[in-house]
């Protein structure tokens, strides 16, 4: 197995691989994965060094928990317990707070432990839930009785604003905090990633690729399936519209990624280029693009040893954000 870099969750004591492996891709809205490929990808990535995999109990109603649960197994304790799984609860209700109570949390951590075949869930991450949820007490008390009882080892939130994200940094058993971070989303730099950095608090960089567009693959008259979120969400359809190119316009983020990738270092993808970005943020801790196929999980672990983008390379991409990008997301998120 490739040696990648570990960096900490401080509050847990954890290090994971600094380029994990987001799976929401083999369980639903990017297109179909059969299952033989999924299990490829999970192993494709591992054996590239990734030690963190993340998940949620709605990505494919269950699917990509279950088919991670099966690859650990077949992977064996020996390997398995090197990996941290993390997965999220929170979607499968309607997204009012008063749904998030001890009896849900309870009936839906049992239904990831049963997914994935394990008794304790590793770290389980609130998934992107209503705002005033974040602020709740008893949201967070009802968090500690699911530790108490073993059913997590420990928990974060998943964000999709930076004022949820300093809101959940400031209790003290929020182990990580999962936010987007890329090139074109650039907002935490400013203040969650030194709150988060000075609390112990880890970050999970999702969406670095903001919806493959970083890639540099995709043109203006590219079309993306019907069951694609690409395709369905592209204005905030069925869940927040960040999730989903990063909020940018789809015909701007075409052309500022085509002048990101004309700034990438010979022998070196896009994608690479755009996942080394975030790994150098200071106060990262993983960052977690997703793959469909072997050959992406294991480029996307090669960017971990990849050298630093050098200085004028990172002022260029600063200008392509300031230029084309930052009306459009900066005040939203």
């Amino acid at each position: 197995m490739v040696l990648v870099e570990q960096r900490e969750i401080g509050r847990i004591g954890r290090s994971v691989s600094v380029v994990g492996l987001g799976t929401w891709q083999l369980g639903a809205d990017w297109g179909a994965v059969d299952e033989d490929e999924a299990l490829a990808v999970l192993g494709a990535a591992v054996d590239s060094g990734v030690t963190f995999l993340d998940t949620a109990d709605v990505y494919g109603d269950g699917r990509s928990e279950r088919l991670i649960g099966s690859f650990l197994r077949r992977l064996g304790p020996s390997r398995a317990d090197g990996i941290l799984v993390a997965t999220k609860l929170g979607r499968r209700a309607p997204q009012h707070p008063e749904e998030f109570t001890l009896d849900n949390f309870r009936s839906w951590t049992d239904r990831s432990r049963a997914n994935l075949g394990v008794d304790t869930l590793d770290l389980v991450q609130l998934h992107c839930p209503p705002t005033p949820v974040l602020s709740a007490d008893s949201v967070y008390d009802a968090l500690d009785v699911l530790v108490d009882e073993g059913r997590v080892a420990a928990y974060g939130v998943s964000v999709e604003t930076c004022e949820e994200a300093l809101t959940a940094i400031t209790r003290p058993h929020v182990a990580s905090v999962q936010i987007i971070l890329n090139a074109f989303r650039r907002k935490p730099l400013e203040r969650v990633l030194p709150a988060a950095r000075a609390a112990g608090v880890g970050i999970v960089a999702r969406v670095p690729l903001a919806s493959g567009l970083l890639s540099g693959r995709y043109r203006r008259d590219t079309v993306f399936g019907a069951d694609d979120h690409r395709a369905y969400n592209r204005h905030g359809e069925s869940f927040d519209v960040g999730e989903t190119f990063s909020g940018v316009r789809y015909e701007v983020g075409v052309e500022a990624a085509a002048e990101f990738a004309a700034l990438v270092p010979d022998g070196t993808t896009p994608a690479q280029a755009a996942l080394r970005w975030v790994v150098q943020q200071p106060g990262v801790t993983t960052v977690i693009p997703g793959a469909r196929t072997r050959q992406q999980a294991r480029a996307n672990s090669e960017a971990a040893g990849l050298p630093e983008l050098p200085r004028l390379t990172t002022k260029a991409i600063e200008e392509i954000y300031d230029r084309r990008i930052r009306a459009l997301v900066h005040d939203r998120w």
